[in-house]
């Protein structure tokens, strides 16, 4: 092998999927060998007579990595003397702590259970690094899970008694992210919603925290288990043309034998409403496998609500009737909240107070000043009685899907801010 190319094993915890090799350059998948074991390739990765869709897998690689649009990502690069972020991922050996694919060094005798993040310690460097924190070139350890964490806003994992906690901060002015994940997880919380807990990070024994906000959760995904996105699922069919993108997830789900999908779906269409989320794309929503059996688990728990309640909204803008972005199955909230055909589950007495729950989150904070603590609470008390009035007025009822117009008015947003 050229030395412009680095061979690697594909890997499935330690079973072997395809041999690749990286360009040295880029980091890319230069190239694809024969397809080892098919059941293991990448859900929604093209497999044709026994090789894999080049760039499909590519694809697939790059998404592993941390996005160009991170921000700081630019200077971070520069200090860890790497032109991009795929070849910060090849030299973690692609391992992430959503899933348990990795890059063996071809001929090496390296298993998952020496390297993988989920049991074994790893390099805090590219963190430090990642969150300003100036660190000498030549001992910099790259081996870290922040080298395949994707998403625009400041991140990184820390450790805590064993378990693995994602730490994410907010942007602009306002840094209001990290505070509305906690009020969308309190609000899951009262309604039953299955979700990833979140919760301020104030410890002051953190090096160089400072009064930013960061937003904490524990990781959901474990040695045994797997996060795959809503986009990969889809791409498991071919969509056909008269049918939306909501069904077609629902569909491929089915036809995949995850169970409980629609149920956790709707709720996170309701949360999204309340919340105004304006960033629910597909790849911060999915569903769980193992990773052994390769058995779907079902839905994965509702995480990533931060691009939500106005967060870079002015001031003067927030109100309740705010017609703001919506994804990922229509452009309107008015719309995508339709798809929802059953809301006998929906408690509108545990939402009593939400507005003073979300106060008190934001309490003391140096970048949400009162006027803007009392829109976001009045925007969201009228968001509750928006959708209670259309509940309670019996208007759901004609909710049930139409194919036609429904596709008319379809929008698919995969990508990640």
């Amino acid at each position: 092998m050229s030395k412009l190319f680095i061979p690697y094993m594909l890997m499935h915890k330690n079973i072997p999927v395809v041999e690749i090799s990286l360009d040295v350059a880029s980091g890319a998948i230069a190239f694809i060998g024969a397809v080892k074991e098919i059941a293991h390739v990448p859900v929604g990765i093209p497999v044709r007579k026994q090789t894999i869709d080049r760039s499909a897998l590519n694809e697939w690689w790059r998404g592993r990595t941390i996005p160009e649009s991170r921000l700081g990502i630019q200077d971070a690069l520069m200090k860890l003397h790497r032109p991009n972020t795929q070849l910060l991922a090849e030299k973690c050996l692609g391992l992430s702590l959503s899933d348990q694919y990795w890059i063996c060094p071809v001929d090496s005798e390296l298993s998952w259970e020496q390297v993988n993040f989920f049991e074994n310690l790893f390099s805090k460097d590219v963190g430090d690094i990642l969150f300003g924190e100036d660190k000498c070139g030549s001992n910099i350890d790259l081996m870290s899970p922040d080298n395949t964490t994707d998403g625009w806003l400041k991140k990184r994992w820390l450790v805590f008694d064993g378990k693995r906690y994602l730490l994410k901060g907010g942007s602009g002015a306002t840094c209001q992210e990290p505070y509305n994940e906690v009020l969308a997880s309190r609000i899951c919380e009262r309604l039953g919603i299955p979700h990833v807990v979140y919760t301020l990070m104030t410890d002051p024994d953190l090096e160089k925290m400072d009064a930013f906000p960061y937003s904490m959760c524990e990781d959901f995904i474990t040695p045994d288990t797997e996060l795959i996105s809503a986009w990969y699922i889809m791409q498991t069919e071919k969509k056909p043309n008269h049918v939306s993108v909501y069904r077609h997830y629902l569909n491929c789900c089915e036809k995949l034998g995850v169970p409980g999908v629609r149920e956790v779906v709707d709720r996170m269409i309701v949360l999204d409403y309340l919340i105004v989320n304006e960033d629910r794309h597909q790849n911060n929503f999915g569903i769980i496998r193992r990773a052994d059996t390769l058995e779907y688990v079902g839905a994965a728990p509702i995480y990533d609500s931060g691009t939500s309640l106005w967060f870079d909204w002015p001031t003067a803008m927030i109100y309740a009737g705010t017609k703001a972005i919506c994804k990922p199955f229509k452009s309107s909230h008015e719309e995508q909240i339709k798809l929802v055909t059953d809301f006998t589950w929906l408690d509108f007495s545990a939402l009593a107070g939400i507005d003073e729950e979300l106060k008190g989150i934001v309490k003391g904070s140096m970048f949400v000043d009162e006027a803007r603590c009392n829109a976001l609470c009045k925007a969201l008390k009228g968001r509750v009685r928006m959708l209670e009035k259309m509940v309670l007025s019996a208007r759901h009822t004609i909710f049930f899907e139409n194919m036609q117009s429904d596709v008319i008015r379809d929008t698919a947003y995969r990508g990640k801010r």
